[in-house]
């Protein structure tokens, strides 16, 4: 993880902690469990998927009790069969307790997002493509979700509108509406982004074959190819290798894992896909506790 995702998912434990432990703490907890009582119990998968969100875990058992001790089994990215032992925790029963459903709410989360992102990247094996995901993510949850992507072997498209260009249907409508100097909108666009931002990669969207010479001839470093049949990607795939062989194509619109196969045998470079973030089912883990 990044820093960045490090200080993101920092914030996110305090929130979490604070939603779930209020000013009291585990009230349950405290009447029932005496003060020193020791426990221990194990980090389980209850259904076979893709790990993800381990050090997320380990930071909840840390800023609960740093008495808890975590000790992880297994790492990102490791492929899970149900009954597996994900990791260990002991300490004070208490703590412990107050740690539980936080620690897991992460590690399903995110290992949903794993286990996902794994089907599509399985879905295109052997095909020269990479899967990438969008920014259709949970608020608050992008960095840690992006990093649960590549868990699961996929590959991480812009973080936000800061760190990359994207010309989308919506900023070409803006400057069809605008003084243009006899050329088209995206010529138009694709110059200004260039103009004010010279160091930021410009990709640009298009839906249409006549979208496509138009946008191939500014050479962007990426041309996304909007809900395009898979006979005009291919057509689009032949006019890049001929015209603009550095220029980069993105695949989007109409993604599914009956549909994905299908896409990648065009012959792109990355298909980019809202359901590995939006769409992902949690994975089923619990916590079992030991005598």
């Amino acid at each position: 993880m990044t820093a960045a995702e490090f200080a993101a998912l920092d914030a996110l434990i305090g929130l979490a902690l604070t939603e779930d432990l209020g000013e009291a703490g585990d009230v349950t907890s405290r009447a029932t469990i005496p003060a020193g009582q020791t426990g221990r119990a194990a980090v389980v998968a209850r259904a076979p998927g893709v790990l993800a969100g381990i050090e997320a875990a380990a930071r909840v058992a840390e800023r609960v009790d740093p008495a808890l001790r975590f000790e992880p089994r297994l790492a990102d990215g490791a492929s899970l069969d149900k009954g597996d032992v994900i990791a260990t925790l002991a300490g004070p029963m208490r703590s412990l307790l107050a740690a539980e459903r936080t620690l897991l709410n992460f590690l399903q989360r995110l290992s949903g997002v794993a286990t996902l992102t794994r089907q599509y990247v399985e879905a295109v094996a052997g095909l020269k493509v990479e899967i990438l995901d969008t920014r259709k993510t949970t608020p608050g949850w992008r960095l840690l979700e992006k990093a649960a992507v590549r868990a699961g072997g996929g590959t991480n498209h812009r973080i936000g509108l800061h760190d990359a260009i994207l010309i989308k249907d919506n900023h070409l409508a803006g400057v069809r509406s605008a003084e243009r100097e006899g050329r088209s909108e995206i010529e138009v666009a694709i110059a200004r982004c260039r103009a004010a931002y010279p160091t930021l990669p410009v990709e640009v969207e298009v839906d249409s074959l006549d979208q496509f010479d138009v946008a191939l001839a500014c050479g962007p470093a990426i041309v996304l190819l909007d809900n395009m049949t898979t006979d005009h990607m291919r057509e689009a795939v032949r006019r890049r290798a001929a015209l603009a062989p550095a220029t980069l194509l993105e695949a989007s619109g109409g993604v599914n894992l009956e549909t994905i196969r299908g896409i990648a045998e065009t012959g792109v470079d990355r298909i980019s896909v809202g359901a590995l973030t939006h769409s992902a089912k949690a994975l089923d883990i619990a916590l079992d506790y030991q005598e």
